[in-house]
C-alpha cells in the first residue's frame, strides 16, 4: 500500500466511502487521517479526469470508480465490503438501497459492518425526501436564529455547524463508536447521522442556559452572541480586527488594566441594561491602536484575546506555526490532522487521488482475481488506473 499504509488509532479499520459532497467527505478525511483504510468509490465518469482534485476532504485514501448502476459493479463493490469494517453513505433515503447496496444488502455479505448514513434531514420523518442544505438544516435546528446581530437578519456561519460539526463529525464519531461496539457483539448495525440532529447537540448549552434564565431567543441580546461587550469582536486602527472573551471577573480586570479603561466605569459587568453603552466605548478605544499594537499589548495574557485570522493568515501566525496546525501538501494548504495522538500518531498526508487511480490495486487487495478486474474494465464497469 506505500504511503497509504496504517499509522494512526484506527490502523487497521476499512471503510468504504461512496463518493459525495461535503459531510460524507469530510468524515472520510477524519477517519483516513486517523490511520483507517478509507477506499473512496467514484461515479465512473469521474474516472476521465486526469489531475487530482484540489480537495483537502479527498486527503488520505485510495480512489477507484465504478458504475453502480451496473449489477457486475455493486457486486464488485459488495466484495469489498465482505473484507471491511464500515461503509459511509451520503445518498438520500432509499437511494443506496434502489442501488442494491443498502444496509441488508450489505449485512447479508458481512453481519460486522457498520453502515453509515449521512443526511441533513434523516432516514425518516416529514422531510426526509426533501433536498436541502446546511442552511436549512441549522435553521430548522434552531442555531441559525442564534445567530446575528440585534434587529438584523440571522447570518450563516459558513456551513461549519450542518454539513462539519453536526455532519461529518457526527457520522465520524458514530462509526468509531459503532465499530468499537462491534468489536465486543461481532454486529454491525446502521448508523443514522442527520445534520438536524447532530445541530441539535451542538445547542445543548443553550438548552441548558434557556432553562437558567440567561439566554434569551431575542438574537445578539446574549453573552455568547455578540450581546456583551466583553465578549465579541472589535476593529482595529488598521481596518483589522480582535476578538475578546473576557468572561470571568478576573480577565475582565485585566482587560480593562491593558486597555486603559475606568474599572469603575465598566462595572457591573453583568448589567444588560449597560452592555450596549459601554460596546460603543469599547469601540471607540479598540480604534486608536492597530491590531498589531493589541496584540503586543494583549496577546498571551489572561485578557482572552486574539487577532482575527484569515485562513491564510491564520497558517503563518507564531503559535500555530510552533504546533504545525497547517502544512502545504500537493500545493494545497491545509490543516494538519487532528486531534494528536501521543503514542499512534497519524501518518504523513497523502494528497488527493486522480479519481478511479488505484482501481485495479484496491480490486485485488480485497480478492478479486487479475481476470476479474480485467473483464470489469473491458465490460466499462471499472475505469481508472
Amino acid at each position: 500500500m506505500g504511503a497509504f499504509e496504517g499509522k494512526g488509532p484506527l490502523s487497521g479499520f476499512k471503510i468504504i466511502e461512496l463518493a459525495g459532497i461535503g459531510p460524507g467527505p469530510f468524515c472520510g478525511m477524519m477517519l483516513a487521517d486517523m490511520g483507517a483504510e478509507v477506499i473512496r468509490v467514484e461515479r465512473i465518469g469521474a474516472a476521465q479526469a486526469t489531475q487530482a482534485p484540489k480537495d483537502v476532504l479527498t486527503r488520505n485514501r485510495r480512489s477507484i470508480a465504478v458504475d453502480l448502476k451496473s449489477p457486475a459493479g455493486v457486486e464488485a463493490i459488495l466484495r469489498l465490503v465482505e473484507k471491511a469494517d464500515g461503509l459511509i453513505e451520503g445518498f438520500r433515503p432509499g437511494v443506496t438501497e434502489r442501488l442494491g447496496l443498502g444496509p441488508q444488502d450489505c449485512q447479508d455479505k458481512n453481519p460486522r459492518l457498520v453502515y453509515g448514513r449521512m443526511t441533513g434531514w434523516g432516514q425518516e420523518g416529514p422531510m426526509a425526501q426533501a433536498a436541502g442544505h446546511d442552511i436549512n438544516y441549522i435553521s430548522l435546528a434552531g442555531a441559525l436564529h442564534a445567530i446575528g446581530r440585534n434587529g438584523e437578519r440571522p447570518v450563516p456561519p459558513l456551513n461549519l455547524v450542518g454539513d462539519f460539526g453536526g455532519g461529518g463529525m457526527l457520522l465520524a464519531y458514530g462509526m468509531v463508536c459503532g465499530m468499537l461496539e462491534a468489536t465486543k457483539s461481532n454486529q454491525g448495525q446502521v448508523i443514522d447521522a442527520a445534520m438536524v440532529d447532530g445541530t441539535a447537540a451542538l445547542m445543548a448549552m443553550f438548552y441548558s442556559m434557556s432553562a437558567s434564565g440567561v439566554f434569551d431567543t431575542e438574537r445578539g441580546t446574549n453573552m455568547l452572541d455578540g450581546g456583551a461587550h466583553f465578549y465579541d469582536t472589535y476593529e482595529t486602527a488598521d481596518g483589522e480586527y480582535i476578538s475578546i472573551g473576557s468572561i470571568e471577573p478576573q480577565f475582565y480586570a485585566l482587560l480593562m488594566e491593558k486597555a486603559g479603561l475606568d474599572a469603575d466605569y465598566f462595572q457591573p459587568q453583568m448589567d444588560r441594561g449597560r452592555w450596549g453603552e459601554l460596546k460603543a466605548r469599547l469601540t471607540e478605544v479598540f480604534l486608536t491602536k492597530t491590531q498589531a499594537q493589541w496584540c503586543e499589548i494583549m496577546e498571551g495574557s489572561d485578557v482572552c484575546f486574539a487577532p482575527v485570522l484569515n485562513l491564510i493568515d491564520a497558517a503563518d501566525h507564531p503559535h500555530n506555526k510552533a504546533r504545525n496546525s497547517y502544512q502545504t501538501v500537493g500545493g494545497m494548504l491545509q490543516q494538519s490532522p487532528a486531534p494528536r495522538f501521543s503514542r499512534t500518531q497519524a501518518a504523513d498526508i497523502v494528497p488527493p487521488r486522480v479519481p478511479g487511480e488505484d482501481t485495479a490495486a484496491v480490486l485485488a487487495d480485497y480478492g478479486l482475481t487479475e481476470e476479474e478486474v480485467a473483464n470489469l474494465t473491458s465490460a466499462g464497469v471499472v475505469a481508472g488506473k
